[in-house]
């Protein structure tokens, strides 16, 4: 299909076709709400750990003796039912990550991208180069073409300029293509690709 594409000044850059097979998907909420699930699973860190009552710093010595005082039965005091005592099945180090199939993750990109089309969420733009790194030219630049929460995605060299101008930008995001991901697609409103992206989108599904 043919697509428009603009400059960041928002002026008309010519057309650019876009694969029915990458952005003329039908988009599935299960596959990505599966994409998404896996990729929050992979970045928890599960550092998270409490201690057993066989880690805590107390006595081992039994708290009183076991008959005649009319008192329940107990002997450590590290048991979890004690102030002080070890914590019953609390959280241990590990991994959250699980597994996912690497064409099911091909495909809930190409999901991510046909569902930004489909809402008009999708921007093309010529290239994604800022004469200085001046934040406020940058701003204006994106208020003229009505983007406020919105994740671009250039080529694989990013123009060191743009990136540092828009790295002060509340609900702005910049990403070579190399990262591009679907948590960052769909977290933002808006999605802009610069023409190398595309091309690199098309020739990485081809």
């Amino acid at each position: 299909m043919e697509f428009n594409v603009k400059t960041l000044e928002g002026k008309d850059a010519g057309k650019v076709s876009l694969s029915d097979e990458i952005f003329g998907l039908d988009p599935r909420e299960d596959i990505l709400a599966r994409m998404v699930r896996w990729q929050l699973a992979k970045k928890q860190q599960g550092t998270h750990k409490t201690k057993t009552r066989a880690e805590v710093s107390r006595t081992g010595a039994k708290m009183y003796k076991q008959k005649g005082t009319g008192r329940a039965r107990h002997h450590s005091a590290r048991a979890p039912q004690f102030r002080g005592g070890g914590k019953a099945h609390g959280p241990v180090v590990r991994s959250h990550a699980h597994d996912l199939p690497k064409k099911v993750r091909a495909l809930a990109l190409r999901h991510a991208l046909s569902a930004k089309l489909k809402a008009e969420d999708l921007i093309v733009i010529d290239n994604l180069v800022a004469a200085e790194a001046k934040t406020k030219a940058l701003a204006g630049s994106f208020a003229s073409l009505g983007l406020t929460n919105v994740l671009f995605i250039g080529g694989s060299e990013l123009d060191s300029n743009f990136k540092l101008a828009a790295q002060n930008i509340p609900n702005v995001d910049v990403l070579p293509v190399q990262g591009i991901n679907v948590y960052d697609i769909l977290r933002r409103g808006k999605l802009v690709l610069s023409k190398a992206a595309v091309e690199a989108l098309e020739e990485r599904f081809k």
